[in-house]
């Protein structure tokens, strides 16, 4: 057979109901895989091998009764270690948890597995899903299969890498601050990051004992083609599903901002790809703009992000002396983000109800920009994937610093377009559209209206037929 390593979910799953593949072959082949390439890249943290192979060798027979386990029968997967598994070691990167083996599944865990679909490992992130590298004290750095010096992204990097190396077919990541967006970005893979509330948060281990929601945070679907973002959000969205696609394409490309300077390399990329799409039909409105002030909304974003993110983890007593310290001071202009931060972590609830309200206004100008366009298609991140910077700092991504165009941009800055996306609750699709002169992935986010979900992922689609998609980086061949 074809690679296993690079062809798609749906192919696969399609390849096992007719009996061209067995579910115990692919995993076997799969297996091989992470034995031969994981060392290089450390994207799968734990496996699962001999109750996969029992699980597989159960989809065969079932195969040959001639019963369907559903629209993942017998496909062979990974899932990012934030959300428990049952049975199977689920640590979230924390020291903490390395003893903990969860007795039941995280509910989109519960209905993958519902479909068909077999877990055979999990795979690595930063601690409590809380950076935009990948990295953390029990397992070590994941690297980008594009050159492993450099980051994949986080805190979904693991998956991104896995995926890009061709270790799965599948995988389920999580996004607050782009999650899944940045690492699907780095390593030239696609991802989807849907509509807030549509997938179900349950069993997903934000901080030592999780939360059921997390605001801003979502569960969604990463993989190589956007064929398999549909196959998989049909199985995870819930109740109240998004509606169906609409058949109109009004597109619409903002790619600058004063706040977020691109790295110019990679604004070449997307200014390139936006004259192929339209040398491939799709009509591009590059002036157009929601009714929304990037720098508030954004802001916003932090304020809120952060509060929700030390509800999880909890705050210690030097991080908690910051903020009180800075709770009840007046924000001057260009203020360092810790300070910002801190502020979130101090505020009251009737302060939080008031930046929930104006969330609410920002929602409605994003709403009323989509009666006229049916995606915005944006930067997920300002440069492609950059050196590992991997240090023991608690503070972490607050203040590490990259330079872009001669500028030193904090960390925390450089998830503003993901977070004017997500403050928002808006569903974006990131397909990769080109790569850098020097051979770096470069993804964008395509943009719809809440619970529009399904446009995003059929616009992303024609990006995709348009510009080519997915690559396998160099060296992971069979």
């Amino acid at each position: 057979m074809t690679d296993p390593g690079f062809r798609s979910a749906s192919d696969l799953v399609a390849a096992i109901k007719a009996k061209e593949v067995g579910s115990r072959e692919l995993l076997d082949l799969l297996l091989d895989r992470v034995d031969r390439h994981n060392p290089a890249v450390n994207a799968v943290i734990t496996l699962d091998a001999e109750r996969a192979r029992a699980a597989a060798d159960a989809a065969d027979a079932a195969t040959a009764r001639g019963e369907d386990l559903g629209p993942l029968h017998g496909l062979p997967m990974t899932i990012k270690d934030v959300f428990e598994t049952e049975g199977l070691r689920s640590t979230s990167g924390a020291p903490d948890l390395m003893e903990h083996v969860p007795d039941h599944d995280a509910g989109a865990v519960a209905r993958l597995k519902d479909a068909g679909a077999i877990v055979f490992g999990k795979t690595n992130l930063p601690l409590y899903a809380g950076d935009l590298q990948t990295f953390n004290q029990p397992f070590g750095v994941t690297n980008n299969p594009w050159d492993t010096t450099r980051t994949t992204g986080g805190s979904s990097g693991g998956a991104a890498a896995a995926l890009a190396a061709g270790l799965t077919p599948l995988e389920l990541g999580s996004d607050i601050g782009g999650s899944i967006r940045n690492p699907s970005h780095m390593c030239g893979t696609v991802g989807l990051k849907p509509s807030f509330g549509v997938v179900p948060q349950d069993g997903y281990l934000s901080g030592p004992t999780g939360l059921r929601t997390l605001d801003i945070n979502v569960v969604g679907p990463m993989a190589r083609t956007v064929e398999d973002l549909g196959l998989a959000f049909d199985v995870l969205a819930g109740p109240g599903r998004p509606a169906a696609a609409r058949d109109t394409t009004r597109v619409a490309a903002w790619f600058d901002t004063p706040r977020t300077p691109l790295d110019p390399a990679m604004r070449d990329v997307l200014l390139t790809a936006v004259d192929g799409l339209r040398a491939g039909g799709l009509a591009v409105d590059d002036a157009a703009r929601p009714d929304v002030d990037y720098d508030e909304a954004t802001d916003l974003f932090v304020q809120l992000l952060y509060t929700a993110m030390t509800a999880s983890t909890g705050v210690d007593d030097e991080t908690w002396a910051l903020a009180a310290s800075v709770a009840d001071t007046e924000p001057g202009d260009d203020e360092p983000l810790l300070f910002r931060a801190g502020r979130a972590i101090a505020m009251r609830h009737h302060e939080w109800l008031r930046k929930d309200e104006r969330r609410s206004q920002i929602r409605d100008r994003w709403a009323d920009f989509f009666t006229r366009f049916d995606v915005l298609i944006c930067p997920v991140f300002p440069l492609p994937a950059f050196p590992h910077q991997v240090d023991d700092d608690p503070t972490g991504v607050i203040n590490r610093t990259v330079m872009i165009a001669g500028t030193e941009v904090p960390h925390g800055e450089l998830i503003y377009w993901c977070g004017l996306i997500g403050v928002a609750y808006l569903p974006s699709v990131v397909v990769p559209v080109g790569r850098t002169a020097a051979g770096l992935p470069v993804g964008v986010q395509v943009v719809a209206d809440f619970h529009q979900d399904r446009t995003a992922l059929a616009v992303a689609q024609r990006v995709t037929d348009a510009l080519g998609g997915f690559e396998a980086p160099p060296g992971y061949g069979a």
